[in-house]
C-alpha cells in the first residue's frame, strides 16, 4: 500500500492507497486517455479536473 500527502481541513495528512483505490484511479485515467485528455505525456488541465472529480464521486475521497 502506498501513501501520499493530502490536505484535509487545511492540514496535510497521509492518504492510504490500497489496491481498490489504485485500480479505480487507473481506470479513470485510462478513460480520460481514451477521451483524448492526454495528448502527449501529460494530462490536460481539463483531464486532471475530470480525474479528480470522477475519483471523488466513485470513492468519496477528495485528493488533490
Amino acid at each position: 500500500m502506498s501513501t501520499s500527502a493530502v490536505e484535509v481541513s487545511g492540514e496535510k495528512v497521509k492518504a492510504m492507497w490500497d489496491k481498490r483505490l489504485t485500480e479505480i484511479f487507473c481506470d479513470i485515467c485510462i478513460k480520460e486517455i481514451l477521451k483524448g485528455n492526454r495528448p502527449g505525456t501529460h494530462f490536460t488541465k481539463d483531464g486532471w479536473l475530470k480525474i479528480m472529480t470522477s475519483f471523488e464521486k466513485e470513492t468519496g475521497k477528495a485528493y488533490s
